[in-house]
């Protein structure tokens, strides 16, 4: 008994598992799919910039959430301007996770901002 226990439990972590594995046809910010640009196919094909574009996007999209108004415009117009960027690297696995590096450190100053003004 104790045994089909361990196994119930077993199959029901693997279960959970899968379901949260990410799909490789998904970036968090677009699907890869329909990446035709030179940098989405690049973001596809690479896992550590995969993770990095799940960042940013999940970072970007909690950012956008907790700022005012005001600073989510200019949140929204910064990301517009940074997609470009990455968009100017091509291929180039580099300059492309440079541009995340980049985009990544300045959501999270921002989020600073917010935690100092707290409490939530």
């Amino acid at each position: 008994m104790r045994l089909s226990l361990i196994a119930a439990g077993a199959a029901t972590l693997l279960i959970a598992g899968a379901a949260l594995t990410p799909s490789h046809s998904h970036a968090a910010s677009f699907n890869c799919r329909f990446a035709r640009l030179p940098d989405e196919r690049a973001i596809c094909a690479d896992t550590g910039l995969n993770d990095q574009d799940v960042r940013m996007a999940l970072l970007y999209d909690i950012t956008r959430r907790l700022v005012p108004m005001g600073t989510r415009g200019a949140i929204m117009d910064r990301q517009v301007a940074w997609l470009r960027q990455r968009r100017s690297c091509g291929g180039d696995r580099n300059c492309i996770g440079r541009a995340y590096n980049m985009r990544i450190a300045e959501l999270n100053q921002v989020m600073e901002r917010v935690y100092r003004q707290g409490p939530f």
